[in-house]
C-alpha cells in the first residue's frame, strides 16, 4: 500500500466515526425513531458511516480498521453521553475504555 492510500484511508476512518458518533447521538435524541428530525439523522449518519468505513476496507486491515472504528466510537460517544446526556462515569468506565483502546493499539502492533 503507497503512503497515500493509507492517509487516504485514515481521513475516511475518521469520517466513519464522525458520522457513527453523530448517527448514535441522533439516535439517542430520536427517542425510539418517534422525533423526526433526529430520526433522519440518525438514518443519513449510519448511511455515511458505513460508506466511509467500505472506503477504509479497501486500504488497511479489517481487523484494525473495525477495531479503531470501535474504539474510538466509543470514546467518544461515551464523552457525548456524560457531556450532553449527563450519563454516569466512573473509574470502572474509564478504565474499561482504556483497555479497549490499548487493545486496538495491540492489533496494530500484531500486524
Amino acid at each position: 500500500m503507497k503512503k497515500g492510500e493509507e492517509n487516504t484511508g485514515y481521513l475516511f476512518l475518521g469520517l466513519a466515526i464522525i458520522f457513527e458518533v453523530a448517527a448514535t447521538t441522533f439516535l439517542k435524541m430520536s427517542s425510539g425513531f418517534s422525533v423526526l428530525l433526529p430520526s433522519i439523522g440518525t438514518i443519513f449518519g449510519y448511511i455515511f458511516c458505513f460508506i466511509f468505513l467500505s472506503f477504509v476496507l479497501k486500504t488497511m486491515e479489517m481487523s484494525f480498521a473495525y477495531a479503531v472504528w470501535c474504539a474510538l466510537g466509543i470514546l467518544f460517544v461515551s464523552i457525548v453521553g456524560i457531556f450532553f446526556f449527563n450519563e454516569s462515569i466512573n473509574i470502572l468506565k474509564i478504565v474499561s475504555i482504556l483497555f479497549i483502546i490499548l487493545g486496538t493499539a495491540g492489533l496494530k502492533l500484531a500486524g
